[in-house]
């Protein structure tokens, strides 16, 4: 039988309603989860470890880092099959992106969660965690790279996201649709991934990155304080990648004081270009030096940045990243 790792990071999956605060909060350890998913030890064998019992929201830079390094350590087992992650949902699609885009496997990285609690009639936390160990431990998952699977459905860490605040079939890849299913216990795999790039392996992130949205009649106060603060900004432009013209001089002063800008879009589907050339349109960034992210949602383009900068990576060197 497959051996696969467990590591619990918390999350709704691990909670439970409490009467006395009025809400949901970490409460269950990974035995407790495991025994409601019944007959998962038929699957595959486990291995299991308490990592955390955090709220989504608690994940910080630093503890998708150490995570990461957990993961690297689990997948060069070779005795491990597959490693499954449970996590919050509010962060799970940032943390799953992270290692695909940073550790070179060809072993299955499942992360998944739940979207009720276990105090809840429809407490989707066991069906889920048995449906990611049937995938972990499936030869068809290999060389897929991370993946989020939750509702019975895969998804590609390098474009999921969470859609919805709250349905059970919340989260989405935009445009794509999953990448397989689990159908009656069976794992299959409906459509293929393009390419994934080269992976990065800097010594450390590079922080702090920041994301900063446009809107109608957005300034440029938010980019002034990154340009003083931070190692990189990312924009979450309007539609094709365009921003008010008072964000286009703040983009400006950033790329002038060397602070890298790139240019996503705060739309959930299709790509940045350089399509307007208006003041603030996005042949007007791109000529002042702004990097365009393709169809990475800006969550992502800042973890790429994050790595990228991480490596020590300027200039065009940079700009083959996010052409990737």
């Amino acid at each position: 039988m497959r051996v696969v790792a467990l590591v619990f990071t918390g999350g709704t999956i691990s909670m439970r309603f409490d009467a006395s605060i009025g809400g949901a909060v970490p409460a269950l350890g990974a035995d407790e989860i495991i025994a409601a998913a019944r007959g998962i030890e038929h699957v595959a064998t486990l291995r299991v470890e308490e990592w955390g019992r955090l709220p989504g929201p608690h994940m910080t830079v630093d503890r998708m880092w150490a995570l990461r390094a957990r993961l690297l350590a689990l997948v060069a087992d070779p005795a491990i099959s597959g490693v499954v992650v449970t996590h919050g949902t509010d962060t799970i699609e940032e943390s799953a992106y992270l290692a695909i885009r940073s550790i070179a496997t060809d072993k299955p990285i499942v992360f998944t969660g739940a979207m009720r609690n276990s105090s809840e009639l429809s407490w989707d936390g066991p069906a889920n965690l048995s449906d990611s160990v049937r995938v972990a431990a499936s030869d068809a998952a290999r060389g897929h790279g991370a993946l989020v699977m939750l509702n019975g459905r895969v998804f590609s860490a390098l474009d999921v996201t969470k859609a919805h605040t709250h349905l059970l079939d919340a989260f989405e890849s935009p445009g794509l649709g999953p990448i397989g299913v689990v159908d009656d216990g069976e794992v299959v795999f409906r459509r293929s991934l393009p390419p994934f790039g080269a992976v990065l392996t800097p010594s450390a992130l590079a922080t702090p990155v920041d994301i900063v949205t446009a809107y109608a009649g957005a300034d440029a106060r938010f980019l002034d304080v990154s340009r003083a603060t931070a190692r990189g900004v990312v924009v979450a432009a309007l539609g094709r990648g365009n921003v008010p013209p008072a964000m286009a001089e703040g983009i400006a002063r950033c790329l002038g004081d060397g602070v890298p800008v790139v240019i996503a879009s705060r739309a959930p589907r299709g790509r940045v270009g350089t399509t307007y050339g208006y003041e603030g349109g996005g042949r007007q960034l791109a000529n002042a030096g702004a990097i365009f992210t393709g169809a990475r949602r800006p969550q992502q383009a800042r973890i790429d940045l994050m790595l990228a900068l991480g490596a020590g990576l300027t200039g065009d060197a940079l700009r083959v990243v996010f052409d990737a």
